[in-house]
């Protein structure tokens, strides 16, 4: 269309966030396949969104240093990757899901035809016994919490505790919202005081200089302050479930003190790669979150809602430095909320019909596996017209 790189990135991050919009508002009053309480995970976001964005923001220096190809053959390499491990858990769990289905089916079959030959009353009777047990088992997940409850041998105090902790489960933690906000908003002024080598600091600070580097130390020091909280805060939390003896369900993180420290340094380094280059974060957070064992609606759910920090923040500064352009700015932000609504009830349906979270990842890897092919086409076409930018430094 014809807009230089230093337009056209701003209106696709606006495109994203009215996208974001959508999915957030269609997600917000959705609930956990397997629990009640949210489907978006919100102590997941806590742990990861932090140190990914110190992650982007380490690899953003980086991106301006490298040479071009550098770039482009590791970032191919790294979506090839990506798209392959994505792949192979969708194919895994479809199959999975195809066992169950079968087996549910053949185990009807049977019932009916031991119904259908007309055998003797009590048969029949044990039959529709153990169906109305079936449909109960996969009415609620609230039924399968009293039953552990009653199975488990708890003091009345802990008994107390785990009621208080799953009814609080049932809302979004607004500590948890409250944290991720306070850090969006440091993270956001400081990079605008500071400026960068395509702007202006208000305050006169130079790129380069020792109070531009300061400025950056703040905030990453920032950011490692709200990453220290989030794991105080989940390991006492964890701590708390074992004393109850939390019922988990699949797709569950526990986050105990190995888990509160791999998984935050493995979502650094995919924001050092999404920052390196150039790329945005939910196309590394949602094959990560996969990777992780995170049930595939939570996973999308979640990185949609990362997406919308991070997107609203990159907005905001794109807005305040008059990057964004805004007659189209607008058109954008419409047709990225209205393409997300309609393929995401799209997406939702096809999993209602057919019974397959499988859908998802299928979704994830085939978008990361597009991004693959434009990019080696687009990298072909550029050395074909013979661009080349040679490396530059950080301003």
């Amino acid at each position: 269309m014809g807009f230089s790189p230093k337009h056209a990135i701003p209106l696709s991050n606006i495109t994203v966030f009215g996208g974001a919009i959508a999915n957030t508002m269609l997600n917000y009053p959705k609930r956990h396949p397997h629990a009640n309480r949210p489907l978006v995970d919100w102590d997941l976001i806590l742990v990861m969104e932090p140190l990914t964005i110190a992650g982007a923001l380490l690899g953003a220096f980086l991106n301006k240093v490298l040479r071009e190809e550098v770039l482009v053959v590791s970032l191919v390499l790294l979506l090839s990757y990506t798209a392959y491990t994505t792949l192979n858990k969708a194919i895994s769990m479809y199959k999975k899901e195809t066992v169950a289905l079968l087996r549910e089916e053949m185990e009807k079959e049977s019932e009916m035809t031991k119904i259908e030959h007309g055998e003797h009353q009590d048969d029949e009777i044990e039959v529709r016994k153990g169906l109305l047990e079936n449909m109960e088992d996969g009415d609620t997940e609230e039924h399968v919490e009293e039953t552990d409850l009653d199975e488990v041998v708890l003091d009345e105090k802990d008994v107390e505790d785990l009621k208080k902790m799953l009814e609080e489960e049932r809302h979004v933690p607004s500590g948890n919202v409250q944290a991720l906000v306070a850090m969006f908003v440091v993270v956001l002024f400081i990079n605008v005081m500071k400026g960068g080598g395509a702007y202006d600091s208000p305050l006169g600070i130079r790129c380069g200089s020792t109070s531009f580097w300061i400025a950056n130390v703040i905030m990453l020091g920032w950011i490692l302050i709200i990453s220290l909280f989030a794991r105080s805060h989940l390991l006492n939390k964890f701590k708390d479930k074992v004393r109850v003896k939390y019922p988990y369900v699949e797709g569950d993180i526990q986050w105990d003190a190995r888990a509160t420290i791999i998984y935050p340094i493995i979502c650094m380094l995919a924001g050092f790669f999404a920052g390196m280059f150039g790329v945005g974060g939910g196309i590394v957070k949602g094959p990560l979150m996969l990777a992780m064992g995170v049930h595939p609606s939570v996973s999308s759910a979640s990185s949609a809602c990362m997406i919308l920090f991070t997107s609203f923040t990159a907005t905001t500064s794109f807005m305040v430095f008059g990057l964004l352009i805004p007659e189209y700015a607008a058109v954008c932000v419409v047709v990225g909320f209205f393409a997300t609504w309609i393929g995401q009830l799209a997406l939702w349906y096809l999993m209602a019909r057919f019974h397959r979270n499988s859908y998802i990842a299928f979704s994830i890897g085939g978008i990361v596996l597009l991004s693959v092919f434009l990019m080696t086409i687009q990298s072909l076409v550029s050395m074909a017209e013979g661009h080349h930018e040679e490396p530059g430094g950080i301003c």
